[in-house]
């Protein structure tokens, strides 16, 4: 599948994330799975990462996986203006930048927190959710 986000389902800043990206994307074609469910770790598998081992988002894309900053760049081609601004951070080095996504991911749970359960999408989004 394409145009697939996977996204710690329990991460607040993560699922935040996720109903951002459904507010402001330009159409609706971005698709979504938590990591904790089948259909996510399944697919991090796939593409050799442990679902164990949860520390970034991953944007499947044209068959590819996509991670930390670079995965959020992308996916920041998908959202109207003025957040499709975002992608001028491509002109930073990505080490710089994945510098900067690894201390936000290392610490999101502390500085935002976590859920016990996954977020449930409402009725109306189910169909963007991948499920088993």
């Amino acid at each position: 599948m394409d145009n697939l986000i996977i996204f710690d389902g329990v991460c607040n800043l993560c699922t935040f994330s996720v109903r951002f990206i459904l507010q402001h994307e330009t159409a609706p074609i971005l698709n979504f799975t938590p990591l904790q469910s089948a259909a996510g770790a399944r697919l991090l598998q796939t593409y050799g990462f442990d679902p164990a081992d949860a520390k970034t988002f991953v944007f499947i894309q044209d068959g590819r996986a996509y991670t930390r900053s670079e995965a959020a760049l992308r996916v920041a081609k998908y959202l109207r203006w003025p957040w499709r601004a975002l992608l001028i951070f491509r002109v930073i080095p990505r080490p710089l930048h994945d510098a900067v996504y690894d201390v936000i991911a290392r610490n999101r749970y502390r500085w935002f927190g976590r859920k016990d359960v996954c977020m449930l999408p409402t009725p109306e989004l189910k169909a963007r959710f991948v499920e088993d």
